[in-house]
Order: structure tokens, then sequence, then C-alpha cells
């Protein structure tokens, strides 16, 4: 594998799994108030952005961590708008 993907990659994991605490926090108190609305929408268009960029181009890391990464903020956008 390339090194540069590996770096990708590595970077990738990284971000998606500081998404996870969070997630697990949202889901188990089914309160996503301390999180920022507006942090949220960018982070599910961006992260969108870059799993269609990652396609696009062919960097398979790239769509890997952002397949993950978009259902997450998704996941707590949901409970941020729905309860709060």
């Amino acid at each position: 594998m390339d090194p540069v993907e590996l770096i990708g990659l590595a970077a990738g994991v990284m971000t998606t799994s500081a998404f996870v605490p969070q997630a697990v926090q949202t889901w188990r108190t089914r309160s996503a108030r301390d999180v920022n609305l507006g942090l949220l929408v960018l982070l599910v268009v961006g992260n969108s952005m870059w799993l269609t960029y990652g396609a696009l181009v062919g960097s398979w890391g790239l769509v890997a961590a952002n397949i993950v990464t978009v259902p997450l903020c998704m996941l707590i956008l949901w409970v941020k708008v729905t309860r709060g």
C-alpha cells in the first residue's frame, strides 16, 4: 500500500474514532443538548462532500473514513433535532 494512502487511512481512523464517544453518549442519554447544531450540520455536509470526493478520485481511505463518520454525525444531528 502507498505510504501516502496509509497516512490518509490513519488520519481517517483517528478523526472518525473521535465521533464514537459523542455518538455513544448521545445515544445513551438521548440528548445532544450540549452539541452545537451548526457544527453538526457543517460536519454532515462536509463529510458527505469528502465521501463524494474520495469516491470520485478513488481514495478508498477517504471513502472508508467518511462512510462511517457521516452516519455517526447524522445520528447525533438526528437526536439534536428531534430531542434537543
